[in-house]
C-alpha cells in the first residue's frame, strides 16, 4: 500500500469526535466518524474506478472544429473574448530572469515573479478563448509562441515558495534559492500553469500538430516532468497530507489538486497509473475536508473561503459530471456548513465580512461561485445571496467568461434577491460569536467576536478581539492584511504591525502583547442569545506571554439590541509595571468629546463611547495608510484609540459603552 493510503486512510480512522456545548443559548453539535474522509470512506477505489468517465465524455465543452456550438455564443461575447485576445496579438512573452527569483532572498520582494506569472497565464487562456470563438487559427502562432515560452521556463511557481525545496528556520529562508530543473516542486502557480496548457492541449493539439507535432509533445514532456511525476512520486508536499503527515492544510489544498485533477483526466494515458492518481487525489481532499472543524468554520478568513472551500465546491461539482452523479456527497452536513459559513460571516453592503485573519477589510465574493454552492447543497439562503451580489456587482462579465460561464452558465431562475442579514450566529468550534440588532436589517449595531488561539491558519494574534458596525458601516475594525512581503509567511511575521494584538481591539498588559503559537489562547468562552440580548466572554489571559504577569482577563461583549453595546474588561494582575492599556482600531473621525466621551462620526450616524474617565486616560493615534491593499480597504488613514489604565491596582474592571446619539 502506496504511503499517502496508509496515511490518509489513517487520518480517516480517527474516532467520533462529540463536541458538546452546555454553556446557555449555545449550540449542540456532533461529528461523528461517518463525516471524515468522505470521498474515500464512502467511495471505495474499486468504485471510483467503475463511476468515473476515463475518457473525455465527462467534458461538456464542445470540440474546437464544432463550430456549429461556438458560434451560438451571443455575439456580444464573442466580440469580448475576441477583442481580449487581440490585446495578445505579437505579445512579448514575459521572460523571468534568474535574477527576477533572487529578489525574494535578496530584497523580499515576491511580487515580480507572481506578476510575471499572472501575465503569462493571463494571456495564454485570452488567446486560447479568442482561438476557439473565433476559430479561424488568427491567433494559433502567438498561442504556439506562448506554449514555447512557458515550457522554456524551468520552474512555474512563485519565489516565495521556493520552501518547498526546503528551508533553514523560516519559511522565508529556503537553502534552494533559484528553480532546480532536478527537483521539480507544485505550488499554486504551478498547478494552475500546467492545468492552463492541458486545457490548450484538449482543445487545439490537432491544430498545433497540422503546423507540428513537436508543440504537443512538447506541452506533455513539460507537464509530466514538471507536474505530474513529481505528483506521482512524492507524498511530502505540506498542501498534500500536512507537513510530516499532521493533517493540517490549507487553501492550497485545493487549488493545486482541482487543477491537478484536471491535468490527471486530460493528460495521462495509462489506465491503472491514471486511477491511481486520482485515488491520491481524493485521498488528499479528504484530508482539507478532515482539517475542517465541525462547525465549517474556515479560519483562513473570508477571504481564503473562495480559494479555499469555493475550490472545493468547484472541485466536488466536477467529480460529480465526471461520475454521472455517482459521486455525491453535497448532503454531507459538515460540507454543507462549510459553504454556509461564508453568508453566515457576512456584514453588510456586499463587501463586508468578519475579516479575522489574512483578509481586506473589504472582500468582493464572485456571485456566480455563490449562487452555484447554494444550488449544489439546496440552500436557498445562499441562492438568494448570490442573487443579491450579482444585483450589486454592475460588471459587465463577457470579457471575462470562462469555458463554464459559456457552456453551464449559471440558471439564476426565479430565486429573488435577499441580503443574508442573520440575527445571531456561534461557531463553537471556531470560538467566534456574531449578532446584530435586529435580522434582516444593517440598521442598528452588529458586533462580531472571537476567542480561539493564536495558531489558526493565516493566524493574526487577535484571540479576543472584536469588530463593531452601525448602519453597516465599521465602527472598530480589524485593519486586515497588506501587500504579502518575504516576512508575511517569514520569522519576521509578527514584527509586521497589523499581525499584532498590539493594533487589534485588544489590550496590552503590562506593556507586552500577545504571542503567536496554539498554546496561546482563550479559555472558558460563554455565548447566550435571546431576542433582547447577545453576550460573548472570554478569558484571554493565556494569550499573553508570562511576562504580561496575568493570571485572568475576561473579556465580555454585550448586545442590549436596539439600545446599546458594551466592552468589558475584569482582570487580575500578579504584578502591576504600568503599560496597561485598551486599545480600539477604527477610520471614522473620532475625537475626545469631554471627560469620559469619544465622539465617533460616520456618514449617516454619531456615536458616543462612554468609559471612567477617573480609571482611564484617553489618547488618539493617527496612522497613515501607505500600503495599497490596506488602503483599498480602511482607506488613507486609521486611528488607535488608546485608554491607559490608571493606578497600580492588581484585581480592576473597566468598561466602554457605545451608544447611537439621538
Amino acid at each position: 500500500m502506496n504511503s499517502f493510503l496508509k496515511r490518509s486512510l489513517m487520518i480517516g480512522r480517527v474516532g467520533a469526535v462529540v463536541f458538546l456545548l452546555t454553556a446557555p443559548g449555545q449550540i449542540t453539535s456532533a461529528y461523528t466518524q461517518s463525516e471524515m474522509s468522505p470521498l474515500t470512506t464512502q467511495y471505495s477505489r474499486e468504485f471510483i474506478s467503475k463511476a468515473i468517465k476515463w475518457d473525455n465524455s465527462w467534458i461538456q465543452y464542445p470540440a474546437y472544429r464544432d463550430r456549429s456550438a461556438w458560434n451560438k455564443i451571443p455575439e456580444a461575447t464573442k466580440e469580448s473574448l475576441i477583442h481580449q485576445g487581440e490585446q495578445y496579438l505579437d505579445f512579448e512573452w514575459p521572460h523571468i530572469k534568474a535574477t527576477d527569483y533572487l529578489l525574494f532572498t535578496r530584497t523580499g520582494d515576491r511580487a515580480k515573479v507572481d506578476d510575471l506569472n499572472r501575465r503569462r497565464d493571463g494571456a495564454l487562456n485570452a488567446l486560447m478563448m479568442a482561438e476557439l470563438t473565433e476559430g479561424k487559427g488568427r491567433f494559433l502562432d502567438d498561442l504556439i509562441n506562448g506554449v514555447f515560452s512557458t515550457c522554456q521556463t524551468t520552474y512555474w511557481g512563485s519565489s516565495a515558495h521556493f520552501y518547498l525545496y526546503g528551508y533553514e528556520g523560516g519559511l522565508d529562508n529556503p537553502t534552494t534559492i533559484l528553480p532546480d530543473i532536478e527537483n521539480p516542486v507544485i505550488d499554486i502557480f504551478g498547478s494552475n500553469t500546467a492545468a492552463t496548457l492541458a486545457w490548450i492541449y484538449h482543445f487545439l493539439h490537432d491544430e498545433f500538430d497540422k503546423i507540428s507535432p513537436v508543440i504537443s509533445q512538447r506541452i506533455r514532456y513539460e507537464i509530466n516532468s514538471k507536474i505530474l511525476q513529481p505528483y506521482y512520486q512524492r507524498d511530502d508536499f505540506w498542501w498534500l497530507f500536512g507537513r510530516n503527515g499532521d493533517g493540517r492544510v490549507n487553501n492550497w489544498n485545493l487549488w493545486c489538486n482541482l487543477n491537478l485533477l484536471n491535468v490527471i483526466m486530460l493528460m495521462e494515458d495509462d489506465p491503472s497509473r491514471k486511477l491511481e492518481a486520482v485515488y491520491k487525489n481524493l485521498s488528499s481532499v479528504d484530508v482539507f475536508i478532515n482539517n475542517y472543524p465541525p462547525d465549517g468554520s474556515c479560519s483562513e478568513g473570508p477571504s481564503y473561503w473562495g480559494a479555499a472551500v469555493g475550490r472545493l465546491f468547484t472541485y466536488l461539482d466536477l467529480l460529480h459530471r465526471m461520475s454521472d452523479g455517482r459521486i455525491d456527497i453535497f448532503k454531507n452536513e459538515k460540507i454543507r456548513d462549510m459553504g454556509r459559513y461564508i453568508y453566515r460571516v457576512y456584514i453588510s453592503n456586499g463587501t463586508y465580512y468578519t475579516n479575522y485573519a489574512d483578509a481586506p477589510a473589504r472582500i468582493s465574493q464572485g456571485p456566480e461561485r455563490i449562487f452555484r454552492i447554494g444550488q449544489l447543497i439546496e440552500d436557498q439562503v445562499m441562492q438568494s445571496f448570490g442573487v443579491f451580489l450579482k444585483s450589486r456587482s454592475g460588471v459587465d462579465r463577457r470579457g471575462g467568461a470562462s469555458l463554464e460561464d459559456l457552456f453551464r452558465p449559471v440558471d439564476w431562475g426565479t430565486v429573488k434577491l435577499a441580503e443574508p442579514l442573520i440575527a445571531d450566529y456561534f461557531f463553537p468550534d471556531w470560538d467566534m460569536a456574531l449578532a446584530r440588532d435586529r435580522q434582516g436589517t444593517n440598521h442598528g449595531f452588529y458586533f462580531s467576536a472571537k476567542g480561539g488561539n493564536n495558531a489558526e491558519q493565516h493566524n493574526h494574534n487577535d484571540v479576543g478581539s472584536f469588530m463593531l458596525y452601525y448602519n453597516g458601516q465599521p465602527v472598530f475594525l480589524d485593519v486586515g492584511v497588506g501587500n504579502y512581503t518575504k516576512e508575511t509567511f517569514g520569522k519576521g511575521r509578527y514584527n509586521i504591525w497589523t499581525m499584532q494584538s498590539n493594533y487589534h481591539n485588544l489590550p496590552v498588559i503590562n506593556g507586552v502583547g500577545q504571542k503567536n503559537g496554539g498554546n496561546f489562547k482563550a479559555t472558558d468562552s460563554k455565548y447566550t442569545a435571546s431576542s433582547a440580548k447577545v453576550s460573548f466572554s472570554t478569558d484571554i489571559s493565556k494569550a499573553y506571554p508570562t511576562e504580561a504577569k496575568v493570571t485572568s482577563w475576561i473579556r465580555s461583549y454585550t448586545l442590549e439590541r436596539g439600545k446599546r453595546f458594551v466592552i468589558n474588561d475584569h482582570y487580575r494582575l500578579t504584578e502591576n509595571k504600568g503599560g496597561n492599556t485598551v486599545n480600539f482600531m477604527t477610520n471614522l473621525l473620532c475625537s475626545l468629546h469631554g471627560p469620559g466621551v469619544v465622539k465617533l462620526e460616520g456618514k449617516d450616524f454619531l456615536l458616543h463611547m462612554k468609559y471612567d474617565a477617573a480609571l482611564l486616560k484617553a489618547t488618539i493615534e493617527d496612522f497613515d495608510i501607505t500600503d495599497s491593499k490596506l488602503r483599498a480597504g480602511v482607506g488613507e488613514k486609521v486611528s488607535r484609540l488608546v485608554f491607559e489604565l490608571q493606578g497600580d491596582q492588581l484585581d480592576g474592571n473597566t468598561e466602554f459603552e457605545v451608544v447611537a446619539s439621538k
